[in-house]
């Protein structure tokens, strides 16, 4: 008696993996998967270091952005290694979701929703980015050269509580992006290889993303408590 087998696609634990093999796709994704962990992930730890100054004072956050911007080619290092890696990654990102590739297979029940959110959250962060760049880097007072209005810059635009309350919804999704992007770009390339190790190894980006996001969101409140909001400008 001839049988009938069942079409439904087999449902798998895991992560699907960068696969040679595939085309140009399996570089670009190679790539994107990559720049997002370096160079992006260095430097959204250097600048999230970097704000932290910002509760020491208007002065010692003046003085980093003084030392960040007094650095040898630091246009070129500005151009090369952020903002041309986040324009590739936000944008074959966004190619890569309204491709709109079936993900069921490879991110059953509760990963189906983290890889959702992880689309979400890119798509926050990437608007983000493009907002906070252009406020605080094109539009204004320019502070290279003005390093010591860096403080009274993103203070007064932290003053709209709209603004604040994007900022920290924002800083969130960044810092998930991150975390959950370090965990599958290590299982992605075979650095967690097996079930135990993701398991383990995602508690570990859990804690880095709430440590990232605490450390993000006091340096708003820097900007936005009481104990600068008389503080004179300094001249650097």
């Amino acid at each position: 008696m001839a049988t009938v087998e069942s079409s439904a696609p087999q449902l798998r634990r895991g992560v699907q993996p960068l696969r040679a093999g595939e085309g140009t796709s399996f570089i670009w994704r190679k790539l994107h998967s990559l720049v997002g962990i370096v160079p992006i992930g260095a430097f959204l730890l250097e600048h999230l270091l970097s704000n932290f100054e910002a509760l020491k004072g208007p002065i010692a956050y003046g003085v980093q952005v003084k030392f960040l911007n007094s650095l040898p080619l630091v246009r070129v290092l500005e151009w090369v290694f952020i903002f041309l890696p986040i324009l590739y990654h936000g944008i074959y990102g966004v190619y890569i979701w309204l491709r709109g590739k079936s993900n069921i297979v490879y991110y059953p029940w509760a990963g189906n929703w983290m890889y959702l959110v992880q689309r979400y959250t890119g798509l926050i962060a990437f608007a983000y980015i493009a907002y906070h760049v252009a406020t605080q880097r094109f539009l204004g007072v320019s502070l290279p050269e003005n390093p010591g209005m860096a403080f009274s810059k993103v203070q007064h635009e932290l003053a709209n509580p709209w603004i604040a309350a994007v900022y920290i919804v924002a800083m969130i999704a960044v810092c998930w992006h991150f975390a959950y992007g370090v965990w599958l770009f290590c299982a992605k390339w075979g650095i967690t290889s097996g079930e135990t190790a993701r398991r383990r190894f995602a508690y570990v980006c859990v804690v880095l993303g709430v440590l990232l996001a605490g450390l993000g969101i006091a340096s708003i409140w820097a900007f936005v408590g009481p104990w600068y909001s008389n503080a004179p400008i300094p001249n650097l």
